[in-house]
């Protein structure tokens, strides 16, 4: 699965880390959303994990939101469908706790 990042999220991923909490997106990252992702995107209408918690974001057409961790601090980031070469890939839009759906 190929994915790229916006500005607005390689600067989210940079306050994770200085607060240590970027790998724990790192691992939710790799371990279960790009599995998922793969798999959804292979086949529209296979459902999400229901621990990852992927819904669309309520006034943000197109922009969809996972849940990466549930804890203190909750884990939250944004991202849209788009294709690159043809073929389905991410955009990552925002990454940390629930105040990142203010600009999602």
């Amino acid at each position: 699965m190929r994915y790229l990042e916006t500005k607005s999220f390689r600067k989210d991923l940079r306050v994770l880390a200085k607060r240590g909490h970027a790998s724990d997106f790192v691992h939710g990252f790799t371990n279960k959303f790009i599995p998922a992702a793969e798999r959804y995107a292979a086949e529209r209408g296979t459902p999400w994990p229901a621990g990852l918690r992927v819904k669309s974001v309520t006034n943000a057409p197109g922009v969809w939101e996972f849940t990466w961790s549930m804890k203190n601090p909750d884990g939250r980031a944004t991202f849209e469908w788009i294709t690159i070469d043809g073929e389905p890939a991410i955009r990552f839009r925002r990454v940390g706790d629930h105040s990142i759906f203010s600009k999602p």
